[in-house]
Parts: structure tokens; C-alpha cells; sequence
């Protein structure tokens, strides 16, 4: 699917992505004024030839002449921007889900943010995809693979985030703000907060070992009796 430029000429959708990624890199830049300022320096259409030639000097000079982002924005950033326009790390890395995942029915389904691989790396307002995960006693199973990119048009970018994982019971997160966790419990979601990050099948190797004497908050989550408090050692901190 084509995704339109401004002033309605067309990008590829390699193009789009790779402006999307990019902008995501950098704090505080809106997708939308990053386009209108990229086919203002590199002309429409904006084409993945044109953007594989931008340099970090390039992006450099058009966020500071359009006052997208402040000028002291980190250069590792930057770097990081220009090599997802160039199309480097886009979807290389992206795990493939198993071909025997069982049905959802009596498993946890579990929405890990993430940016990269199987890991549990992200915030849940930025990450890149969701990694769905199917969980029970006796295994851990990747289901899809969802990326937000598609959410990220939407006038309420929390909300529309929160409705991509609607069909999870959890959501393990590096960090989430209030507002945006308040969103994912009214989806019917429980966001937990994993700041350390790490391995998502580590992180749900934990969940899955307190499945059979489940701690208070997942037992809630499960419509289950929860086991004392003395049993639960907590792993996760709860938004």
C-alpha cells in the first residue's frame, strides 16, 4: 500500500517506512513535518534513491532550519535516523513467528514492546512492532508480529496502540506514561513495566513459571484465586 506525500504525490512504501523509522529516532519530531520538510530539501517525490543520499550533515542542517528539533539533538541519534533512511535495519531482524502456535484458547496472550529481535526493548509509545507471544505451563510460543507503524497515523497514537494489542491480557513494557497505561487498561489490557528490559522469552519464562500459583495481579488477570502473598517474589513492576 501506497502511502501519500505531501501535496498528494506518492511514496513507496519502502520510502514511507524508512521516513517513519526515522523520525521515530529523533525526540520530539512529528512524522508529518518531518515528510513536508524532507520533500522541501529533497524534492517530490520523495524516492528510497533520494534518501539513501542524505548524509547526517544533511539531516542535521534540515531539522535545525525547519525548527523541527532542537539543534543540540544527540548525534547518535542522528546517525541512527540517517540509517534507517538509507534502509539499513528496517525489518532485517524481525523474528518469525512459529508455524505450531496453538490457538489462544486457555493461554495467556502476551503483547511484548520491542524494537529489536526477540528482545523486550521498548517504550510502549515508540516502539517499532509488538511482538504476540502465546503463553502456558508448558510453552512460549511467538505468534505475530504487529508493527505500529500503521497506528502511528491515527489522531490518538496511545489509543490506537492500546486497540492493536486488545486481544492480549498483558503488555510488558520497558515504560509507559500514565495516560498512555490508562488507555491499555480500557482496551482490557494489564501493561507491565519491565524497565530493564531484556530477552523477551526470559522475561515470559518468568511469567510462565507463577502460572500454576499465580501472584495477585495476574491472578485478577486470569479470573483466578491468587496464591498468598508470602509465595510471590516479584519479578515485574505493575504501571
Amino acid at each position: 500500500m501506497n502511502a501519500p506525500a505531501p501535496h498528494g504525490s506518492p511514496v513507496s512504501r519502502e520510502a514511507a517506512l524508512r521516513i517513519a523509522m526515522a523520525a521515530r529516532a529523533l525526540p520530539g519530531v512529528e512524522v508529518a513535518a518531518f515528510v513536508r520538510a524532507l520533500g522541501d530539501r529533497l524534492g517530490l517525490p520523495v524516492t528510497d534513491q533520494k534518501l539513501a543520499r542524505m548524509t547526517v550533515a544533511d539531516l542535521k542542517t534540515l531539522l535545525q532550519g525547519d525548527e523541527i528539533v532542537d539543534p543540540g539533538v544527540d548525534g547518535a541519534a542522528l546517525k541512527s535516523a540517517v540509517r534507517f533512511l538509507w534502509g539499513e535495519g528496517l525489518a532485517e531482524d524481525a523474528p518469525t513467528p512459529a508455524a505450531d502456535c496453538p490457538p489462544p484458547e486457555g493461554m495467556l496472550t502476551v503483547a511484548v514492546a520491542s524494537n529489536t529481535g526477540e528482545q523486550l526493548d521498548g517504550h510502549f509509545g515508540s516502539c517499532t512492532r509488538f511482538l504476540v507471544y502465546r503463553v502456558s505451563e508448558s510453552g512460549i510460543w511467538l505468534a505475530e508480529v504487529r508493527s505500529t507503524l500503521a497506528a502511528d497515523e491515527a489522531e490518538d497514537r496511545n489509543a490506537a496502540r492500546a486497540a492493536l494489542i486488545a486481544d492480549c491480557q498483558l503488555a510488558y513494557v520497558q515504560s509507559i506514561g500514565g495516560p498512555a497505561a490508562a488507555k491499555v487498561v480500557r482496551a482490557g489490557v494489564h501493561p507491565v513495566k519491565l524497565p530493564a528490559g531484556g530477552a523477551a522469552r526470559e522475561a515470559l519464562a518468568r511469567l510462565q513459571g507463577t502460572l500454576r500459583r499465580p501472584p495477585p495481579w495476574l491472578a485478577k488477570v486470569l479470573g483466578r484465586e491468587a496464591a498468598t502473598l508470602a509465595q510471590f517474589v516479584p519479578d515485574e513492576e505493575e504501571a
